[in-house]
């Protein structure tokens, strides 16, 4: 008994024993992380089974954050150990690296929790999906601002001045501001696409002042990427929104059919039938919006046709759909045209021949052919 006490007072004494002290750390960092990870992901299992997605986001973005946070305390503290025990100068800064690791893991899980919490905005359980772009440009602000943030109070834990180094911007922004004059006014140029909202994510826009046409796919703080019809990207600077008119068919109520018809002037009277069949028609159309402006009337004494014109507007927006109705609505006045028995006039050219040239031609038919009677 005397011996196991010696042993014990011995290894107290003994130099040695902060390693002990450092493997003790380490396990016990070790049993808390993984304790840690049997508690989250039973939290998370729990938190699916409920229909608030909320719970599911803060879970989510702290798994990884709250597992590196507490290994990182169990090092710094075993480094701490090591360097009371071995008194080595190269452990020292472990304190600091405990503040700046802090923080950045802050910062982190807020970014991590801002990107969950934009998946919960566009695709919501219950309700109406937010507006893409709103989301996306909220999400972003409120990452720069948190990383600029974490930025200051990072420079302000490592003992630097933050009074100095916003003067020094203030001085340095004059110099960076006309060094990067065009990024700054592309980063305006998207401020205000977010504010003005001229056009949205999966908006077709289009150009009539450039040759920009296409769905929009992205709309980022300096470029806005649109998918033109043939599939290529297309990147636009955000500086040229503000100085181009930007069209928005995505946006229309009606589609438009404006046509011209023309009927051969044998058929002149035949062409108020035709008129007032053709407007009864559209009227009665199931995909023709009547409460729109709807004019069908004879309007030009054309080249070789009696022209008449067709304006309505459809109920139908989409692009494919507004063809298949116009293609309906075309095949209907053509079969009208033939009910009245008229016909739609293609480009003629009628030759008129004078009275006497036509007694000469004929005179010299008369004498040829006599001369090849003679002949024989």
């Amino acid at each position: 008994m005397e011996q196991l006490q010696g042993w014990y007072e011995g290894l107290v004494n003994d130099d040695r024993l902060w390693v002990l002290k450092v493997f003790a750390v380490v396990l016990a960092t070790l049993l808390l992380a993984t304790l840690a990870r049997v508690i989250l992901n039973y939290l998370m299992r729990h938190a699916s089974k409920t229909r608030n997605r909320w719970d599911d986001t803060v879970v989510e973005s702290a798994l990884k954050p709250l597992r590196c946070l507490i290994w990182l305390v169990g090092l710094c503290l075993a480094a701490e150990l090591a360097q009371n025990g071995t008194e080595e100068s190269l452990l020292a800064f472990a304190d600091t690296v405990l503040r700046i690791g802090v923080i950045v893991l802050l910062t982190w899980f807020l970014v991590r929790l801002i990107k969950y919490s934009e998946r919960n905005f566009l695709e919501p359980v219950e309700g109406k999906p937010s507006d893409p772009t709103t989301v996306m440009a909220v999400g972003k602000l409120l990452r720069i601002a948190i990383v600029i943030t974490s930025a200051l109070v990072l420079l302000q834990s490592l003992g630097y001045s933050i009074s100095g180094v916003l003067a020094f911007g203030g001085i340095g922004g004059i110099a960076v501001g006309f060094a990067a004059k065009d990024l700054l006014a592309n980063f305006f140029g998207g401020l205000m696409i977010y504010m003005d909202r001229p056009f949205k994510v999966g908006d077709w826009v289009r150009s009539p002042d450039q040759n920009i046409e296409g769905t929009v796919e992205e709309i980022g703080l300096r470029l806005t990427r649109i998918r033109t019809f043939d599939k290529r990207p297309l990147y636009v600077p955000n500086q040229t929104f503000t100085q181009i008119s930007v069209e928005n068919p995505s946006r229309m109520f009606n589609r438009r059919i404006y046509e011209t018809i023309g009927v051969r002037y044998e058929d002149g009277d035949k062409v108020a039938a035709i008129v007032a069949d053709v407007k009864a028609m559209l009227e009665a159309h199931d995909e023709i919006d009547a409460s729109q402006t709807l004019i069908v009337n004879f309007d030009e004494f054309a080249n070789s046709s009696l022209n008449f014109f067709v304006y309505t507007f459809t109920k139908t927006v989409n692009w494919v759909h507004f063809h298949s109705v116009k293609q309906d609505v075309l095949l209907q006045i053509m079969a009208i045209v033939e009910r009245h028995g008229a016909e739609c006039a293609f480009p003629t050219r009628t030759l008129h021949i004078p009275d006497q040239v036509q007694m000469v031609a004929q005179e010299a038919a008369n004498e040829a052919s006599l001369n090849a009677g003679a002949e024989r």
